[in-house]
């Protein structure tokens, strides 16, 4: 949910970007940390233990707008991806506005990209978000693998019913990375004006 920085007159968004363990979330926040200007970005935190990490920061793009006055700022979060920290995952799903759901091309990864939707699902439902309440676009991640499913496969396993926006994407390089990150802006900018 939303936050409003009356003295900034700011209103902060949530956007989490979720997925199996190693399908790229990290990459995605990376290569958009790098690409913001200085002025326009906080700091990159990463919250690490022994064995997991969480990495967050925020920007003020120049290009989305403003809602009734207020500019926007997006705070960027990555969950981690292995299922062993659910906590952790809900923890961070708190009061989102938008999801990147990043799923894996690689044929091995199908069976993950589908148990890591599923807990997005019941991650949300615990948080009392009805799944289509939330924007949520679907990134499909490592598309220049020489053995990469078919898109329509990976779509048919993770959003049967094609309710979600896809993008390809191979976020080490930066490709579909903005694209990605314009479009579940947008929706949330959308939403938050529908509700205002």
């Amino acid at each position: 949910m939303s936050t409003i920085n009356f003295a900034a007159r700011e209103i902060n968004c949530k956007i989490v970007y979720y997925g199996p363990g190693m399908s790229g979330k990290t990459t995605n926040l990376k290569h958009v940390f790098s690409k913001v200007p200085g002025h326009l970005r906080g700091e990159m935190v990463s919250l690490a233990t022994e064995d997991e990490r969480t990495l967050f920061f925020d920007f003020l793009p120049l290009d989305l707008g403003t809602v009734q006055g207020f500019k926007t700022r997006f705070h960027l979060y990555t969950v981690p991806g292995q299922v062993f920290y659910n906590a952790s995952r809900k923890l961070i799903l708190r009061g989102v506005d938008g999801i990147v759901f990043v799923a894996d091309s690689a044929p091995n990864r199908l069976r993950a990209n589908a148990e890591s939707m599923r807990n997005l699902r019941e991650n949300l439902q615990e948080h009392g978000i009805d799944v289509r309440d939330v924007p949520i676009v679907l990134q499909v991640n490592k598309r220049d693998l020489p053995d990469a499913l078919p898109l329509e496969m990976i779509r048919a396993v993770i959003d049967p019913r094609q309710e979600l926006m896809i993008f390809e994407a191979m976020s080490d390089k930066g490709v579909g990375v903005f694209e990605t990150l314009k479009t579940v802006s947008r929706l949330v900018l959308e939403r938050l004006s529908q509700n205002k």
